[in-house]
């Protein structure tokens, strides 16, 4: 049985009902395409690698990628046995599996210290929903009982700072903020102190994003690192990037500049249920080797979902019953 067999049988979770209802748009959009490309031939040909081609650039899997995948997909051994061009669908989706892979053990959870504090820094270009997208991880992270501080570290913008603070007291949990700070790591500092004196599980730190300066976002995020990694051995523990997924391509410019300015240790993808372009998961896992950590499917505190490969390539190829 393959794994496409597979996805149809297997039994339908909340999570995987979660991820079913946020890939419709993508799903709609790329399945589609796929069932009427390969109803349309009768033999595998040049024509039809062509026009999958097109179909997966437009779902956002971005041109290097599709091309390298297609690429694959025809050095597949098994793809000389299809009597049925519509089997080729298998193999597609045996395929995407390997290309976010990479022969690899992935490690899409959260890394969390079992003892002693963890700090998680936020990084992420204005309007993407990183606040909005620590408010929920501390929300899920409180709710496994873990005792959790915020840290408004975007002293850039009083708006950010604010906004944060909103979402600390409708979470439930404690925030460091410094009025008319200018430093972002004097606030983390504080963060710090007051994470180690009364023993905190989790520090989530929010950051600018002001890429339009690099330098003096490097220089802040280097400084940051510095205060962090004084105050608690071999933190942060995560350097989370977040993205919105509606951004498509540009999402992938996003990664690339904060690639070059500090160590992401993974991706969160928000509004992934709001795009018909999905397939930017697999982008950014090709490009630049960065496990997809978290993705938001709707707006609600608990919509955002820990990655479940599993259930996103589900997601993109079946079907519910209801469509």
């Amino acid at each position: 049985m393959g794994l496409f067999d597979f996805f149809k049988r297997k039994k339908k979770t909340d999570v995987s009902k979660k991820y079913n209802l946020g890939m419709k748009k993508t799903r709609s959009g790329l399945l589609g395409k796929l069932k009427s490309i390969l109803s349309s031939y009768n033999e595998i040909n040049e024509d039809l690698f062509d026009d999958l081609t097109d179909a997966f650039i437009m779902a956002d899997i971005g041109v290097e990628t599709t091309l390298d995948f297609i690429d694959a997909l025809k050095e597949d051994e098994r793809v000389e046995g299809v009597n049925d061009v519509k089997e080729l669908q298998q193999i597609i989706v045996d395929k995407m599996f390997e290309l976010y892979l990479k022969n690899e053990i992935v490690n899409n959870n959260l890394n969390i210290n079992k003892e002693g504090l963890s700090v998680f820094l936020f990084v992420g270009v204005n309007g993407v929903g990183k606040t909005t997208t620590i408010a929920k991880i501390a929300h899920r992270l409180k709710k496994q009982g873990k005792k959790v501080l915020l840290a408004a570290g975007d002293t850039f913008r009083a708006g950010a700072v604010d906004q944060l603070e909103v979402w600390a007291n409708r979470v439930g949990v404690d925030i460091v903020i410094k009025k008319g700070a200018t430093d972002p790591s004097s606030v983390i500092y504080d963060a710090l102190q007051k994470a180690k004196n009364e023993k905190y599980d989790v520090l989530l730190c929010d950051t600018a994003g002001r890429l339009q300066n690099k330098v003096n976002l490097m220089k802040e995020l280097e400084k940051m690192n510095r205060v962090i990694e004084r105050e608690i051995p071999n933190a942060p523990q995560e350097t989370l990037l977040v993205i919105d997924a509606t951004t498509g391509q540009n999402g992938l410019s996003q990664a690339e500049a904060f690639l070059e300015v500090t160590n992401i240790t993974g991706v969160i993808l928000t509004k992934l249920d709001g795009t018909s372009k999905g397939g930017i998961v697999l982008a950014i896992r090709d490009k630049y080797n960065i496990p997809i950590k978290m993705i938001g499917l709707g707006e609600q505190m608990e919509d955002l979902e820990y990655f479940d490969l599993e259930e996103y390539i589900g997601g993109l190829f079946i079907e519910d019953e209801n469509e």
